[in-house]
């Protein structure tokens, strides 16, 4: 018995991308770091609770609704849900209490920061994955806007306000997200065929997404440095930063890259 509770709970887990809502805490608390805060911990513990569990349900919700081309493809065919390891009514419910506990506590902390928060779950679920993935290649734009939300709520969090530092670490983020996405479709464009999801490397062709990776990663790197200036960053910072800069955008212009692109960005 024991053992199936483990089992069960493990599917559970898998249903929230660990991994994935690893990287969007992280850049929410890289957002709330930019700036002074003077919050008691147990508010920013609290604060990082309710992200997690939005991140966490939204990711479940988006498992439920992608069950029928998750079965499809080789990458995803092993996810609790396409294994029938879960239940697609169990999973939503699962999903569902996270969201809803995850903008309670949000609110709690305050409007804006619960604003920030919900609008992230908007733009994924909604706009991205209902209306737009298996519509048009560009949803990736409102990916990005969702993978972006995370660091402008950890900078509301701080401040109490969108400034423009917030919109800009957002623009870095929704700038970034093709590099990720469109190095995943480039990778597995086979299973993203069979299944019929449009993607831009199908439409457009892998080489003028190879374009679109490295034109992409140079405005992010544009605005990131322009948020070190204004952050008065120490040079060294800056100098890292760009040299991480070329290598991706080294990596990305060549067609020979495409393996170390993948290890680079799979999640």
């Amino acid at each position: 018995m024991a053992k199936r509770m483990i089992g069960l709970i493990k599917f559970y887990v898998l249903l929230i991308k660990v991994p994935q809502t690893g990287l969007l805490l992280f850049t929410a608390f890289a957002g709330y770091k930019t700036a002074q805060s003077d919050l008691e911990l147990s508010s920013i513990i609290l604060a990082g609770l309710g992200l997690l569990l939005v991140i966490s349900g939204t990711t479940a919700l988006n498992m439920v609704f992608d069950r029928d081309i998750d079965h499809i493809m080789d990458r995803t065919k092993q996810r609790p849900l396409p294994k029938r390891k879960i239940c697609p009514k169990s999973a939503l419910t699962f999903g569902i209490i996270l969201i809803l506990s995850g903008l309670t506590i949000s609110y709690l902390i305050s409007f804006l920061y619960f604003i920030t928060v919900g609008l992230g779950m908007f733009f994924d679920f909604i706009i991205y994955t209902i209306w737009l993935k298996r519509r048009s290649p560009w949803s990736i734009i409102f990916g990005g806007l969702a993978g972006g939300m995370p660091i402008i709520s950890g900078r509301v969090l701080a401040t109490g306000q969108i400034d423009l530092i917030g919109i800009l670490l957002t623009l870095s983020i929704l700038l970034w997200i093709p590099t990720h996405i469109l190095t995943l479709t480039i990778n597995h464009s086979n299973d993203y065929k069979l299944a019929g999801v449009p993607t831009f490397p199908l439409k457009y062709g892998f080489k003028q997404s190879r374009y679109f990776i490295a034109l992409t990663n140079i405005l992010s790197a544009i605005v990131f440095l322009s948020v070190f200036l204004l952050l008065k960053m120490p040079k060294i910072s800056i100098f890292v930063y760009s040299g991480a800069t070329l290598l991706l955008l080294f990596f990305s212009a060549r067609e020979a890259s495409a393996v170390l692109s993948f290890r680079l960005y799979e999640s």
